[in-house]
């Protein structure tokens, strides 16, 4: 019985002594405030105005200005084409490529991996100017490949072929470092259990991998078109600024901004920028989603039903 007692004695004194622990651990309530107000003002001025600055410059002249400056502008309409071109063929590279690298990381130890994971992340520490660079360097009249690319009468420099590598370059981490922590927290056991039952690779894959990491690549997938359709600087150098031909929509703004046509540079850029929203939202929506079946697949894990 004194065993008992002196038993919930102590269990009172560590729950009263983790209680003024956690009372302890906690910021005085002008802190959370403060860093509330703080951060809310960051967000206002650096992004909230900017992009009511922008819509309200593009509409400052009217609606009717605003369709002249989209609607029949042809050079507007080519530098759409042309981003909505270069934009969906380099996220479609990186999102085989970032599966492929993904896996081959995720599943297996080979000497250089860490290397190669190091060479994923070069073009997050790569200026975009030099990422042209050096795709001029080897694919140019004058560069490595030059002479070989004449020859055979093959354009990559001044061209499409060029503007979608150096997007590619660009974001090419986006997938793959949303994938490799995915994979490696998932494990290879439902993998190895699929092929231990018959299952070929591309059973394997669509049955079980994809399954698995669809998140993952949505969510890489999204951050990566957001980043393909805003790049400039890569594209600037490789493209040659063509009218009609190699402009995309970056550089259009940036066209427009230097012939001091401010309407049709906010208009632009407006377009641009809706379509960023529009990103923006499609990740919280599937981000929304994802929670959901997380915590349906928790409660069915905690009931005993079947997954």
């Amino acid at each position: 019985m004194l065993l008992i007692v002196g038993c919930g004695k102590m269990g009172h004194e560590i729950l009263a002594a983790t209680l003024r622990s956690k009372r302890h651990l906690q910021e005085p309530w002008w802190v959370r405030w403060s860093l509330i107000v703080f951060t809310v003002a960051v967000m206002t001025v650096l992004i909230v105005i900017p992009v009511i600055c922008v819509f309200v410059n593009a509409f400052a002249d009217g609606p009717r200005t605003y369709w002249d400056r989209i609607i029949n502008d042809q050079e507007t309409l080519d530098s759409i084409r042309v981003t909505l071109t270069v934009a969906p063929i380099a996220v479609i590279m990186n999102i085989i490529f970032g599966v492929s690298a993904a896996w081959l990381i995720a599943r297996f130890k080979f000497p250089g991996r860490s290397w190669l994971i190091a060479l994923i992340d070069l073009p997050f520490a790569v200026s975009p100017v030099v990422v042209g660079l050096m795709l001029i360097l080897l694919f140019g009249r004058r560069g490595f490949l030059g002479p070989w690319l004449i020859e055979h009468d093959l354009k990559i420099v001044f061209a499409i072929p060029g503007m979608i590598l150096a997007t590619a370059f660009v974001t090419l981490p986006f997938v793959v470092r949303e994938l490799i922590p995915v994979m490696e927290a998932l494990g290879s056991d439902e993998e190895v259990a699929a092929v231990s039952l018959g299952a070929n690779a591309w059973q394997l894959f669509w049955r079980v991998t994809l399954p698995n990491i669809k998140w993952g690549l949505l969510y890489g997938i999204i951050l990566c078109n957001a980043r393909a359709m805003g790049e400039y600087g890569a594209v600037y150098v490789v493209s040659g600024r063509i009218p009609n031909e190699t402009d995309t929509m970056p550089i259009r703004i940036e066209k427009l901004f230097q012939n001091y046509d401010m309407p049709g540079a906010f208009a632009v850029a407006s377009i641009l920028t809706l379509l960023a929203l529009v990103t923006l939202g499609v990740k919280v929506i599937l981000e929304r989603r994802a929670r959901r079946e997380m915590e349906l697949a928790k409660q069915m894990r905690e009931t005993g039903t079947p997954v």
